[in-house]
């Protein structure tokens, strides 16, 4: 039986602790005029429990909102009867199904990219030995929606539905640049409660390269020995959909060099940017080293 690869989930590396969901609470006085109690309720656990990697009980989900144990055991029960909670076999507490994503993935947009992109990041993936993956914006964070595995022994993989920053990341970074100029700049307003500001003018810089050269290269910014490449997927009106990763790992094993490999993962990006009606200017390869 042939070994399974290894690999290498950066997952955590990249996917920033959320606030405990009693935290993210409106204050009072922002109170809505019209309320739906038990939506909220709903809400709360799915966003609390989205955030946690072990199984739970209602009473300690209940403890962990500062909610009476009687307010959440109906929602629980609920989200459980509709396949959004379920429990590990011999376990009486739950955890978060894959549900939610399933119902993500089919939102019209996502789902076309996908469709059209995944034989053509599957092919690459087996020519390169290089994992793929792709990432769209959701809000202020980049989001995975589709990742093959390379089928190299040791490779990077990023686990699909995992979220982080936008600005922080080789992806969010490339989808920043190719938006319009109202979208960047809410989404570099938002970061500046979670990104320091010396930090953040850095990135500003670096999103107005990406715009200007077409693509982000960085090497080891998540993990050493690996050069993250990404290429946006653009739509007709020359707004990036999605971005096109490569998280580059230099090894003994490698098939493909990394100057071949770019002008590979380029050429994918371009046919998949268009399938869906856009165009993906051609850089000058080999492509330089960036800082």
């Amino acid at each position: 039986m042939a070994k399974r690869p290894k690999a290498i989930d950066v997952e955590g590396l990249v996917t920033p602790a959320a606030k405990p969901v009693a935290a993210r609470r409106k204050p009072a006085a922002d109170k809505p005029a019209y309320t739906a109690p038990a939506l909220e309720k709903g809400l709360d656990v799915l966003e609390l429990l989205a955030t946690l990697s072990a199984p739970v009980t209602p009473s300690q989900i209940a403890q962990r909102l500062g909610r009476s144990l009687q307010e959440v055991y109906r929602v629980v029960l609920a989200l459980e009867r509709r396949g959004y909670l379920v429990r590990p076999p011999g376990e009486e507490a739950l955890v978060l199904s894959t549900q939610l994503f399933g119902l993500a993935t089919l939102f019209p947009p996502f789902r076309r990219v996908v469709d059209a992109a995944q034989p053509i990041m599957n092919a690459l993936a087996l020519e390169t030995s290089q994992a793929i993956h792709m990432a769209v914006l959701d809000g202020v964070n980049q989001r995975i929606i589709a990742q093959v595995d390379s089928p190299a022994a040791i490779a990077i993989r990023l686990r699909v539905g995992a979220a982080s920053p936008a600005v922080r990341g080789t992806s969010g970074r490339t989808l920043i640049a190719f938006q319009p100029a109202r979208v960047q700049e809410w989404i570099l307003n938002e970061a500046k409660t979670i990104i320091p500001a010396p930090q953040l003018t850095r990135y500003r810089k670096r999103i107005a390269d990406i715009a200007a050269r077409g693509y982000e290269r960085i090497e080891g910014e998540v993990v050493q020995g690996v050069t993250d490449l990404s290429f946006p997927i653009m739509n007709a009106s020359g707004v990036s959909l999605a971005a096109l990763t490569m998280p580059f790992l230099a090894s003994q094993q490698i098939i493909v060099p990394f100057d071949e490999a770019a002008i590979m993962l380029f050429r994918a990006a371009a046919r998949i940017s268009a399938l869906m009606g856009g165009e993906l200017p051609e850089p000058s390869f080999p492509l330089p080293p960036t800082t």
